[in-house]
């Protein structure tokens, strides 16, 4: 059916002025009144990607989704018991006999031969039996609500100090990002905010949620982390719910870290994005760390990926993630503390660390952790085809190290290109210069 004039001006306001929830269900109504209801379903769809908690919207939602005609399947879409029967007709059925709820039963004997209508002698023919429709799927809204309780709230215990070298990272941190918490004078003598956005990229593997934890623990923060799984949802509109509540547990526990791992999976290029219900989940991520409300005080967002260049630009403007930190392979000092903590607890005999350091540049902490997991492999079967235990000494290292080769490589290969012929206002210089000072580039 063509637009009537109301819903032509309605359609220009919302555009207008797309995050007014209201003036969009208004539009919603008058569409379902013409018989439009796809369109009414995509204004709902739209108004809860904007407020995930209306009421109103979800109403609105149900009905454009219900078949018209049949009140029951609305009420079912909305998840609202179907109505019960009149108490009138209960009331005649149980008076004549017949169970509640139940069609009332004849004796055949009171009926006289040849009242019936298969009485000619043929039996009827049965009635074919009709196809079951299949069942609407119904949100259970309540039990959502208790289900939001899934993010596990933890205490930061470790430190920078428990991080093995990577001490430029610490610099960049502390000077970004630290010293401003920890001098609450300065930081109202300057007119520094305590939020803050930052995002940790590098190769996978290099220690990236290790040093988002040790923030937390700098901060003497809580700590929560969350990832794809967390957020997404089949129904719609329950994803973008679901983001809004982990922001507002954060805020309820602040001070707090919320950690977003894989941001690049949660924050796509919209452009690359087929789906409507992931646009719509990155446009809720960029409302709730644009903080309209101002109550993000208190709430550092971090997040880390491996491919920044496939996360959305508006996430990384300033305001949102506007600082980035590039994570690196462990360089020497740290590859000594991460092999030496992986080899303390086992048994060990000549092992030199500081040799094994040398040999591992460009290695991550989890090529590292592997090699040592190799190792013991390899004493440990040694040892039962001898009938004897021995120690694990260098000859295993250097053997495993052989076998495993380090995993960054492929993606040096691919951060490369972007480096070289992507670096728009030279958000990937350090990036390039590490590239150029190990001849990469």
């Amino acid at each position: 059916m063509s637009d009537t004039p109301l819903i032509r001006s309605l359609r220009a306001a919302v555009e207008a002025v797309p995050g007014d929830v209201t003036l969009r269900l208004h539009l919603a109504e008058q569409l379902l009144v013409v018989g439009d209801a796809e369109g009414a379903a995509e204004q709902a769809a739209t108004a809860l990607q904007h407020e995930p908690t209306s009421q109103a919207a979800r109403e609105v939602l149900g009905r454009a989704l219900g078949t018209p005609g049949e009140p029951d399947a609305q009420r079912e879409v909305l998840g609202q018991p179907q109505q019960a029967e009149p108490v009138e007709a209960q009331q005649r059925q149980q008076e004549s006999g017949g169970e509640p709820g139940w069609p009332e039963t004849r004796d055949e004997s009171e009926d006289p031969e040849g009242s019936r209508p298969d009485a000619a002698g043929d039996e009827a023919e049965p009635e074919p039996e009709r196809e079951k429709a299949e069942p609407v799927p119904v949100f259970d809204w309540a039990a959502a609500e208790e289900d939001l309780g899934f993010l596990d709230v933890e205490e930061g215990r470790i430190t920078l100090k428990d991080v093995g070298g990577l001490k430029a990272v610490k610099e960049r941190l502390e000077a970004a990002f630290l010293a401003p918490m920890r001098n609450p004078e300065l930081r109202r003598l300057y007119g520094k905010n305590m939020r803050g956005g930052l995002m940790l990229y590098g190769p996978p593997g290099c220690g990236k949620t290790f040093v988002a934890r040790a923030v937390a623990g700098e901060l003497g923060a809580k700590f929560i982390s969350v990832t794809l799984s967390d957020v997404l949802n089949m129904y719609i509109g329950q994803s973008e719910r679901n983001l809004h509540e982990m922001f507002e547990t954060a805020r309820r526990n602040a001070p707090c870290v919320l950690f977003l791992d894989e941001i690049d999976a949660l924050g796509q290029k919209r452009s690359q994005l087929r789906s409507s219900a992931m646009r719509g989940t990155v446009n809720q991520l960029l409302v709730e760390l644009d903080d309209v409300r101002d109550s993000n005080e208190g709430v550092f967002v971090l997040a880390a990926t491996n491919h920044p260049w496939d996360v959305d630009s508006a996430l990384k403007r300033p305001g949102r993630f506007d600082r980035t930190l590039l994570v690196l392979p462990p360089d020497l000092e740290a590859r000594e503390a991460i092999l030496g903590y992986h080899l303390k607890d086992r048994p060990t005999e000549g092992i030199d660390v500081g040799k094994l350091a040398k040999r591992t540049d460009g290695y991550s902490g989890a090529d590292l952790a592997h090699a040592c997991d190799a190792a013991a492999e390899k004493a440990l079967l040694d040892s039962v085809r001898r009938g004897q235990t021995r120690m694990i000494g260098m000859a295993d290292l250097e053997e495993a190290l052989k076998e495993i080769k380090p995993s960054t490589v492929p993606w040096f290969a691919a951060a490369r290109n972007v480096a070289m012929f992507a670096n728009e206002g030279g958000a990937y210089d350090e990036l390039l210069a590490y590239l150029k000072k190990h001849r990469l580039a």
